[in-house]
């Protein structure tokens, strides 16, 4: 599993990639005679390709092999552009959201949404086997749906975000402990009470509201104010948003910022899970993966996850990574019948060991809550669940083509505004230059 600022920014950056050799959209309906090899590309750990293999070692089809490619994760992104250029793509491999929605848009990928209606089935007629779209969580599939309804790929492992906090450090502070319905400004009074004290640089470390993710974290904070979102869509964006609530939010992270309360931005966020196992870090802004770290390296703190502050009501962040198919896969059948295998069985068997993440497909999430329970990660699990099933949610980035366009608008101005370089004023320069890219390429 991989998050989004881990995975180097759940991306791949597919606009880099997609410069492959086009080729029609994959209907999913290929089939092979005879015993065929189905091929697995992941970008997990050596430990978690391990317990994969292991589960893999269960599939049990005549006339099927499963052969996963070993695929060191740091080079994961070199070798899937390779192999996109080369058309020799895995007939299953690991990407994230904007890979899949980018690749399915210029027909790089098979397209599974027939197999998905109704029930589900590895037959191809939808029926009978309970694994549909109905079966994922809502907000995965539909952010996995392109707009004209192809589904490229099945979303495989979800994020959610919140804090990480030393309950050591809140009770010597005197803090109430941060739980579901904390607000944004008693987070970032935490932040001020908890900086300097025992060794601690800053009171927080927020990479995902400092960095290139900033704007659409800080998305939480203007929905839940009753605000608009930064932007209507990730997907299929029509404009981005800087209204009244969201530039409040922007002005107290800003404020925090300047103040030494939270991390500035160009912090190395590298050493900072080592940091607050440490102690000495009382607050980290991050995901939910970090607690599979935890259990191996046995943290000297007694530590909690509380869900992303609110305002007036909740509003969390959505992000999954998930599964893909090239269109020109030599055999359809096999492959989704793997793919569903993946889906649930190995994560049954995987996650229980290490619970990276809570599975998209429902019927698997069992495991995963079962191994947080086991290890007594209680406020893990309860936030989780509270932000699996909360009813607002905004995108962690843009999955479009052009987002790297966005992407330096915002590297121009966000860090300079919360560091107080640019004013306050310039969140309504960088979403009219945004807007224009949006603009340009709807109209081009």
């Amino acid at each position: 599993m991989k998050k989004s600022t881990y995975l180097g920014a759940a991306a791949l950056t597919a606009a880099a990639l997609l410069t492959a050799t086009g080729c029609g959209s994959g209907s999913g309906s290929g089939t092979a005679k005879g015993p065929v090899t189905v091929t697995i590309m992941t970008w997990e750990t050596a430990q978690t390709n391990a317990l994969i293999d292991q589960a893999l070692a269960g599939f049990h089809d005549p006339n099927i092999t499963v052969k996963r490619l070993d695929t060191p994760s740091g080079n994961f992104g070199d070798k899937l552009s390779s192999l996109t250029q080369a058309r020799k793509l895995p007939d299953l491999f690991w990407c994230g959201n904007d890979t899949e929605q980018q690749y399915s848009s210029e027909g790089l990928l098979t397209d599974w949404s027939s197999r998905l209606s109704g029930g589900g089935s590895g037959s191809g007629n939808g029926s009978g086997s309970g694994f549909g779209a109905g079966s994922f969580v809502p907000s995965a599939m539909q952010n996995w749906k392109t707009a004209d309804g192809k589904i490229g790929g099945l979303p495989s492992l979800m994020n959610t975000y919140g804090v990480w906090y030393d309950v050591d450090a809140f009770k010597a502070a005197g803090l109430p402990l941060p739980a579901s319905g904390w607000t944004w400004d008693q987070m970032f009074h935490d932040a001020t009470a908890l900086a300097h004290r025992n060794g601690a640089s800053y009171g927080m470390v927020a990479d995902n509201m400092t960095s290139t993710d900033g704007p659409f974290t800080m998305s939480t904070y203007s929905v839940s104010a009753g605000g608009a979102p930064f932007t209507d869509s990730v997907n299929k964006p029509t404009k981005v948003t800087a209204d009244a609530s969201y530039v409040a939010g922007v002005g107290k992270l800003a404020a925090a910022i300047q103040s030494g309360a939270v991390a500035p931005p160009g912090y190395d966020p590298s050493n900072t899970q080592s940091a607050f196992a440490a102690g000495s870090l009382p607050m980290l802004f991050g995901g939910q993966w970090l607690a599979a770290g935890f259990l191996t390296d046995k943290p000297k703190i007694d530590y909690g996850f509380a869900p992303i502050p609110q305002q007036n009501t909740p509003a969390t962040l959505y992000d999954a990574v998930g599964i893909c198919t090239p269109s020109y896969t030599q055999n359809a059948d096999a492959t989704f019948k793997v793919l569903q295998y993946l889906e649930s069985t190995v994560w049954n068997k995987v996650l229980p060991s290490s619970p990276v993440a809570p599975p998209a497909y429902l019927p698997a999430q069992s495991a995963y809550f079962g191994a947080l329970d086991s290890a007594k990660l209680t406020s893990v699990a309860a936030t989780v669940k509270t932000e699996l099933t909360d009813s607002t949610t905004v995108g962690v980035r843009f999955t479009t083509q052009w987002a790297s366009q966005a992407t330096d608008l915002i590297t121009a101005y966000w860090p300079d505004i919360l560091s107080g370089k640019k004013p306050l004023s310039d969140l309504q320069t960088m979403t009219s230059k945004i807007n224009d890219v949006i603009n340009s390429n709807s109209n081009g």
